[in-house]
């Protein structure tokens, strides 16, 4: 399935580690432009920090990764940060921990395991969420047909946007890319052809608790 994970909202986490406050800040974003803004937000808001580190993963194929450790031992905090983001295999995200040097240095693993559970925690505070590359179609039928799409369309579980009941019955309805021509020719089987099935448009949608989010191609 061509799919990919991402964050839906911002988060924020916050850890304490020998005193130093360790604080994530989680951004969706599909632009290097987009999560610099971000960063001189939070750098605005926490100016008396000593430290923000950040890391990000932008697009697909190619995936653009950046990470900075803003003054801390390299390779301690902006490369734990981008290694939880690709543990949890997301795209189009960017975090920032700040930290509030507690007044104890916390070595090389100390820094490394501090950066990597303050991200994690900012990520435990969003909500990430899959997004399905498919098409909406429209599908026409008479009522003696309706029953047997219903039928197919649920046995499948795909999603029903809506469902208008006029002289006809007409279906919109969300479909995965790899779903699509297997529907298409069921649908034609279950209405001995009579069905008439129309692709609106390629898309990108997701299960969100907002309900579905769907962005259009």
């Amino acid at each position: 399935m061509d799919s990919y994970c991402t964050v839906y909202r911002e988060g924020t986490g916050e850890i304490v580690e020998k005193k130093s406050r360790f604080i994530a800040r989680v951004f969706p974003v599909t632009s290097e432009e987009a999560a610099f803004e971000y960063l001189e937000a939070v750098k605005k808001e926490h100016w008396d920090a000593r430290h923000h580190c950040w890391a990000y993963i932008i697009g697909r194929k190619p995936v653009n990764e950046r990470m900075s450790d803003d003054g801390e031992p390299s390779g301690t905090a902006g490369k734990p940060i981008l290694e939880v983001l690709r543990g949890k295999g997301l795209t189009d995200v960017f975090v920032v921990v700040t930290r509030y040097f507690g007044g104890t240095l916390l070595g090389t693993g100390g820094l490394v395991r501090a950066y990597s559970g303050a991200a994690a925690e900012g990520l435990a505070h969003t909500e990430i969420i899959t997004r399905i590359h498919g098409a909406k179609l429209k599908i026409d039928t008479d009522y003696t047909g309706a029953g047997k799409i219903q039928y197919l369309l649920g046995q499948r579980k795909l999603t029903v946007l809506d469902s208008i009941y006029t002289e006809k019955v007409e279906f919109l309805v969300l479909v995965p890319e790899e779903e699509k021509n297997a529907v298409k020719k069921e649908i034609m089987e279950v209405s001995c052809g009579q069905a008439g099935v129309e692709e609106q448009c390629e898309c990108w949608f997701a299960c969100t608790t907002d309900g579905i989010q769907i962005t259009e191609e």
